[in-house]
């Protein structure tokens, strides 16, 4: 039995590909924060002044670190899970929004700190980390093309791009020198739609059940 998250850039299909596995290893999936988050709309949409008066860039990483640790909190303790994106991301969020000016270094700081303790909790659990991590990657045209087909209004805003192009630019660093939890397994989501294609799913499946495979896991 496998625990996976699904990890990757905003908007390459991690809450669909998340289910498809969810249903094919008939286990529960943990999905991110999206709908009751009440600060996300909030980031995306104040204006500068305001995110920087009420924070909310700091809150939000606050929000999503806890909301992922009770999830992976809850995945760990079973031996077959699916997470949609997972707390291990969190840290390169907050850092790129730290670099922006958006966090304070002081800000950051508490944050890491919180995450540090965190992790260390995980520590105690049955299971210490998930065994693969599913990784979505796709140009940047792809990223923005999907992120507007998706339609969340918050986060169609043409003063968006930039951000979302510096966190585009880092991810693959992130992961290659940053993610040592698991084996990765790296989907291309310029030639897969899991959404609108039943055949990409059923080959994304079949990528995981291989990989897994290949790692001596059932």
């Amino acid at each position: 039995m496998a625990l996976i998250v699904v990890g990757g850039m905003i908007g390459l299909g991690k809450s669909s590909t998340a289910k498809v596995l969810g249903e094919a290893l008939k286990s529960d999936v943990f999905y991110e924060n999206v709908e009751n988050n009440e600060i996300l709309p909030l980031f995306y949409t104040a204006t500068e002044e305001e995110a920087q008066e009420k924070r909310y860039p700091f809150l939000l990483q606050l929000e999503f670190l806890h909301s992922r640790f009770s999830d992976i909190k809850q995945a760990l303790v079973n031996q077959k899970n699916v997470l949609d994106r997972s707390i291990y991301e969190d840290w390169y969020f907050a850092k790129v929004n730290n670099e922006l000016g958006r966090i304070s270094d002081t800000e950051f700081s508490i944050y890491e700190k919180l995450l540090n303790n965190m992790m260390e909790e995980l520590e105690e659990l049955p299971k210490k980390a998930p065994d693969l991590m599913v990784y979505l990657k796709a140009s940047f045209e792809t990223t923005l093309f999907r992120i507007g087909l998706r339609g969340r209004e918050f986060e169609q805003d043409e003063s968006l791009v930039e951000y979302y192009r510096t966190l585009w630019e880092g991810y693959d660093d992130w992961l290659l020198n940053h993610y040592d939890a698991s084996e990765v397994l790296i989907i291309d989501m310029d030639e897969t739609d899991v959404v609108n294609n039943p055949e990409d799913a059923e080959k994304v499946v079949e990528q995981v059940n291989k990989k897994l495979k290949e790692m001596g896991i059932n």
